[in-house]
């Protein structure tokens, strides 16, 4: 027997487990690491962040057999990641009779497959909840890449990466790229593998085999100092400047009214406790989105993308 469910599911991230359940208004896991809210309004839309992933329509599931609630889940759509915590043998069986789900590496750029994602998890023998549509398109929110051991100075690339691959876009030869906070050159190297022209801006200098690539130039300065009008017109403008959210917030809102660009990725980073006011504020911007990646840590990242 099926029976939707009214509320929203969130998998927790277990390192930052008291931050949602702040977001949330509730003190412990429904269930294992997951957390169901019945009243989604009390938290207002969009305003939940510390996740993994959100099951955004979940439903619970009875059934006599692994086979049969296998079936079930076929019958709805094609791709389901577990979420285990109990019944864990009965759970490996029933993911063995669902399509494989490869959760190798991927190699950057990569285009995330528009078909859905579903979770799903097992309460008992004979139960589970599950929801056919996610937040995130990564099974259970996680994506790994193929990573490179010897070109950048530091794995930041690997924030920037899968923040692009959930954007489904990313620069291309000859546009032109602010990334604030370079040093020592993660991001800016990534970017530079893709063709773009990138102004790198901070007080301390890039590795110098950063520098040396093409389409390179380092600022020395204050990226918070500069106005938009002086670096001019940007495809993209990019930042992991580690500062307090609320002056992110009005250097962004200087370049969103200067209209100079139009696609933007930060890391939102926190000090100390999170800071719930601002992060609401970016996720207000329109065509904006705040998450917290895979390879996030005590920080979230807002993507914007036209």
């Amino acid at each position: 027997m099926l029976t939707p469910l009214t509320g929203q599911v969130y998998e927790g991230l277990p390192a930052f487990a008291d931050h949602l359940q702040a977001e949330l208004g509730i003190d412990t896991a429904s269930w294992g690491p997951l957390y169901y809210l019945e009243d989604t309004a009390s938290i207002g839309q969009g305003s939940c962040f510390w996740n993994q992933n959100i099951w955004l329509a979940p439903f619970q599931l009875t059934f006599g057999s692994i086979t049969e609630a296998a079936a079930a889940l076929r019958d709805i759509q094609r791709n389901w990641a577990p979420t285990l915590f109990t019944q864990f043998r009965r759970g490996a069986l029933m993911q063995s009779q669902l399509p494989f789900l490869s959760a190798k590496p991927r190699p950057f750029p990569w285009s995330v497959p528009h078909t859905p994602v579903g979770a799903w998890t097992l309460l008992d023998a004979h139960t589970l909840i599950a929801s056919a549509h996610c937040s995130s398109p990564f099974p259970r929110g996680v994506i790994t890449f193929e990573e490179d051991k010897e070109g950048p100075p530091s794995r930041a690339y690997l924030k920037l990466w899968e923040a692009l691959v959930r954007l489904r876009k990313w620069p291309g030869p000859g546009d032109r790229c602010l990334d604030a906070g370079a040093s020592p050159g993660g991001w800016t190297w990534a970017l530079a593998r893709l063709g773009a022209k990138v102004s790198a801006v901070d007080r301390a200098p890039l590795a110098d085999r950063i520098l040396a690539m093409p389409g390179v130039r380092w600022i020395r300065h204050d990226a918070f100092t500069l106005k938009p009008e002086d670096l001019g017109p940007l495809e993209w403008l990019f930042c992991d400047v580690i500062c307090y959210p609320p002056r992110l917030y009005e250097w962004i809102q200087r370049w969103l009214d200067s209209g100079l660009c139009s696609n933007f990725i930060c890391t939102i980073k926190m000090q100390g406790k999170p800071d719930f006011e601002t992060t609401r504020r970016f996720a207000a911007i329109p065509g904006s989105q705040v998450v917290h990646l895979y390879h996030n840590k005590h920080e979230l990242t807002w993507i914007r993308g036209v």
